[in-house]
């Protein structure tokens, strides 16, 4: 049973590096993002979108750890 576990794991982790590589190849385009006057550099469509991807992986469990910990206290104070 521990070894089925090892092979699906491997077999999906597989998947997901194939399928990364096939969007990274797929969107080679370069476009330059413009945000609040402010022009970025010239970068792959794909770069940009794992960029945004990692960024929110990073932001949205800061996020619910701030507002965790504002639940928490304002329950603390509460009684």
């Amino acid at each position: 049973m521990r070894n089925l576990k090892r092979i699906l794991l491997g077999v999906f982790l597989l998947l997901m590096v194939l399928i990364v590589l096939a969007f990274v190849l797929e969107n080679q385009q370069s476009v330059s993002l413009l945000f609040l006057g402010f022009s970025g550099p010239q970068l792959p469509v794909s770069v940009i979108a794992v960029l945004a991807l990692l960024i929110g992986m990073l932001i949205g469990p800061m996020v619910g750890w701030f507002f965790g910990r504002v639940a928490r206290r304002s329950r603390k104070h509460a009684v």
